[in-house]
């Protein structure tokens, strides 16, 4: 039996619950987290070195684009075209898309999943993904880190930035009091630095950050 003209016989994608249940719950926080951070970089001396060291090692792959994988309110991908990386964010909720385009219209941000990034193959200098990894359960990284992998050119620069720990915990509350549904996941530097490794990455730093009691951060760099 012939297929009817204009249609394709294509074997339907499995919806990835995690992702679905991330991208709802950023859009339900969108507008209370933008508000939140809009000016909490000011006060984070230790985040801004992080991000100057990253945009040094991106300048010193010379002209190219980065792009801010997660970008949330885009506060990070405007602070990074500030201090000179030619930035552009992208991030899964179409909700957070419309409230950062709103507070920074020069700039360029995008709808996307970093399962499957829409971008060329080699066509990125540098990648940040700044906390953006959190929701993602540990059996799917191997497939984001390859699509980071795969987007950087030779010598592109990658830095991570994760809950630092162990184990993980449901939340179903979130900023401003909205409901969420979604897992935080904390994982060790070392373990995140292997997992690079194994994806192909040279991994040049680990590190990890106390800013309060309870708190801790952790932050890989690394290039392809």
């Amino acid at each position: 039996m012939l297929a009817k003209p204009g249609r394709h016989h294509r074997p339907r994608r499995k919806r990835n619950r995690p992702v679905l249940l991330a991208r709802n719950s950023c859009d339900t926080v969108a507008v209370s987290y933008a508000d939140m951070l809009r000016d909490a970089l000011a006060s984070e001396p230790f985040q801004r070195g992080i991000l100057a060291l990253f945009a040094e090692l991106v300048r010193a792959q010379g002209e190219g684009p980065v792009a801010d994988v997660g970008c949330g309110p885009g506060r990070l991908t405007a602070h990074l075209h500030s201090i000179g990386p030619d930035a552009f964010g992208i991030d899964l909720s179409p909700a957070m898309i419309d409230v950062v385009r709103q507070d920074h219209p020069g700039l360029r941000f995008e709808v996307g999943t970093m399962t499957s990034l829409d971008l060329a193959d080699a066509s990125l200098t540098g990648l940040l993904a700044w906390f953006s990894i959190i929701h993602v359960p540990d059996d799917e990284l191997p497939t984001i880190f390859a699509e980071f992998h795969r987007v950087l050119r030779p010598g592109g620069v990658l830095l991570l930035a994760f809950h630092a720990g162990d184990g993980s915990q449901l939340k179903t509350e979130g900023y401003g009091g909205h409901p969420m549904n979604v897992y935080v996941h904390r994982r060790q530097p070392d373990w995140v630095a292997a997992s690079l490794s194994a994806c192909g990455f040279t991994v040049e730093a680990e590190m990890a950050h106390h800013p309060a009691p309870d708190v801790d951060g952790g932050f890989v760099f690394t290039h392809r």
